[in-house]
């Protein structure tokens, strides 16, 4: 070896450092991008998973990752949900978290105790009550709109009137209509939408439902000390109470109402949001939709909202627990073995969007037969209060598209805006 090698190997050792430190630097800086892409893509993919879908449909239509299951078809969406034997819902431990205790019958398998309560909130929630919800509502919004001054927030709108209208149909009163809908967003939030347990949104659905319970307590207790004329749901539990019905005591009252309650207002809300943005998006769909609105017909109306819905649903689809291994479409080409103890998601989105059920799925068209739109669900636990929703919801948009020259507010306002799973804003104006 020459004088002159060791010096070299000195400086070759130190620039392979140096390429080595700078490498590693690149090579960590391309894993952040990565990571951001894929993140990105995630967001773009949950905002908007239909392409996904679409191509699923086509080329895996039941798809099975290690403990999770995707079903994208009509038929197999159908299939599922039909199925609530095998196919079980996945609330029960997170509701007696919210209520302290007794679960609630949407966390409840199909049972004598299921039975039982839904027996008794169909007795007090009455679906011949439709016209008078659709009187309030109307009422509510129209005059909401009209104070608006031609500028509204379509998220506060779609908020405060449900939460009004638990205070007269439930005869619960909020003190705060603020506070109320955004302990019921939370606690919707933790129960439907929280597939990672994220121990920051848990601590604050519990501590909301620590404020609602005592707060539906308070309003029992002074019911039953100062009985009223009043025939709202409170009145109509405390008599079935006074009959002596098995599991209508208090804290049973308490949890049906609680339930109930959070179940109405950010899901109206968000429905609501989601359609007039999706109308917005059409000029020809919401003018055809502002004459419905002004000629008073309502299930005309109603068919524009729930199109529109369609391409924006309250959510993408239904979580379900496989209680047995169980073969999804085992009759088709696709049949595909889901194991006991699998996630999976039936995805209600995927299927109004499917050829094989839908006509021209990717075209706005109203005249839709109603078993094409799982917005509700399907089966044992489609939605309790889809009677008061399939008015509720076209009730609150109806005053706003009776306006002139109704249209999105300029810049970033205008916009739908998300935060978590739910809308927060959707500023629109008109002519006054």
């Amino acid at each position: 070896m020459s004088a002159a090698a060791p010096g070299l190997i000195d400086r070759l050792k130190s620039t392979l450092s140096r390429v080595e430190a700078e490498g590693m630097h690149l090579l960590q800086a391309a894993e952040t991008d990565v990571m951001q892409l894929l993140d990105n893509l995630k967001q773009h993919i949950a905002d908007n998973p239909e392409p996904v879908f679409a191509i699923l449909r086509e080329v895996k239509p039941v798809l099975v990752v290690k403990n999770f299951a995707l079903v994208t078809r009509f038929a197999d969406v159908q299939e599922v949900l039909a199925r609530d034997d095998v196919f079980q819902v996945t609330y029960g431990e997170k509701m007696e978290a919210v209520t302290g205790g007794p679960n609630f019958f949407l966390g409840m398998q199909n049972s004598p105790e299921y039975e039982r309560d839904t027996a008794h909130m169909r007795t007090v929630m009455r679906r011949d009550d439709v016209g008078k919800i659709v009187a309030f509502v109307g009422k509510t919004a129209e005059d909401l709109v009209a104070a608006s001054g031609g500028k509204i927030d379509v998220v506060q709108l779609s908020r405060t009137v449900p939460v009004r209208w638990v205070a007269s149909y439930f005869g619960c009163p909020a003190k705060s209509e603020t506070d109320l809908a955004d302990w019921a967003t939370v606690i919707f939030q933790y129960l439907f939408a929280d597939l990672n347990n994220d121990p920051v949104l848990d601590a604050a659905a519990l501590a909301a439902a620590a404020k609602v319970r005592p707060w539906l307590d308070e309003i029992i207790a002074r019911r039953k000390a100062n009985p009223t004329q009043a025939d709202d749901v409170v009145s109509r539990c405390l008599a079935l109470q006074s009959l002596g019905l098995p599991a209508m005591d208090d804290v049973s009252i308490r949890n049906n109402l609680l339930g109930l309650i959070v179940g109405a207002i950010p899901t109206t809300s968000k429905c609501c949001a989601q359609a007039l943005d999706e109308l917005l998006k059409r000029p020809d769909a919401l003018a055809q939709a502002q004459e419905a609105a002004h000629a008073g017909n309502d299930p005309m109306l109603a068919q524009y909202v729930f199109e529109a819905l369609r391409f924006k649903p309250n959510n993408p689809g239904l979580i379900r627990i496989a209680a047995e291994d169980y073969t999804v479409a085992r009759s088709e080409m696709h049949a595909t073995k889901i194991p006991k103890g699998t996630e999976v998601l039936a995805a209600t989105q995927s299927a109004m969007f499917d050829g094989r059920m839908v006509d021209s799925p990717n075209e706005f068209q109203i005249g839709r037969p109603d078993y094409i739109y799982l917005h509700f669900g399907l089966g044992l636990h489609s939605c309790f209060g889809q009677y008061v929703n399939r008015v509720q919801i076209p009730g609150i948009l109806k005053p706003l598209l009776q306006r002139k020259g109704l249209r999105r507010e300029p810049g970033a306002a205008g916009q739908l805006q998300i935060k978590g799973p739910f809308p927060s804003a959707l500023a629109v104006e008109f002519d006054t």
